[in-house]
């Protein structure tokens, strides 16, 4: 059983788990962002490299497909999906941001594998680029301390 309260971190044990990443290449500058933050995280968590898979869709609605073909897998202890959808002047916004939440949750509760939601919903870019850095981490924190917590609960 892992100790969600050790290692190198001090504070999560990313060691031996495998995590899967679904990126949207939509606002590609913003997501790529969102990607180094994440995985620069997952290294400092101890989770290695070669247990990581990161794969791309073209947008924010593709990543709920994706997430579920890796969960299929049964090969990953956490999944992390990143996008972000910024707010335009249509209701393409509220449809894009609320069917992706619904499909990862969706991944996760039919799975029971743990996604970490780090498609950012913005008003403006400059949102966006305000919360991109901190948000891939916090995505990577979530994965671990979920996949850590779920190990300790099966």
């Amino acid at each position: 059983m892992k100790d969600a309260d050790k290692g190198s971190a001090g504070e999560l044990a990313g060691e031996g788990l495998r995590i899967g990443i679904v990126r949207s290449r939509f606002n590609e500058a913003l997501t790529d962002k969102l990607a180094e933050a994440c995985l620069a995280e997952l290294d400092r968590l101890d989770v290695e490299e070669g247990d990581i898979r990161h794969v791309t869709v073209p947008g924010a609605l593709e990543v709920p497909v994706a997430l579920k073909a890796l969960a299929e897998s049964g090969d990953y202890d956490a999944l992390i999906a990143l996008g972000c959808i910024i707010r335009g002047e249509t209701y393409h916004f509220e449809l894009v941001a609320n069917e992706s939440g619904a499909g990862i949750m969706r991944v996760s509760l039919d799975h029971s594998v743990p996604v970490a939601n780090a498609i950012l919903t913005v008003e403006t870019e400059a949102q966006a680029w305000e919360r991109a850095e901190e948000k891939g981490r916090d995505a990577a924190r979530v994965a671990v301390e979920m996949a850590n917590l779920m190990e300790d609960l099966t």
